[in-house]
């Protein structure tokens, strides 16, 4: 994982998702859990970009 991707899923989560795996169901559900908390988001966009 590299930094910016790091930066991105602190800062945006839904962004560094939508980067990585394009748009599809598990941005939106970066989407949702950023929107409902912002820690969930991040937390779900580290587990998702994960390599």
């Amino acid at each position: 994982m590299s930094l910016i991707t790091i930066i991105l899923n602190i800062i945006l989560p839904p962004l560094s998702v939508f980067l990585k795996h394009g748009l599809g169901f598990t941005f939106l559900i970066s989407l949702l859990l950023t929107m409902l908390a912002w820690l969930p988001g991040v937390i779900h966009a580290f587990i998702v970009n994960n390599d």
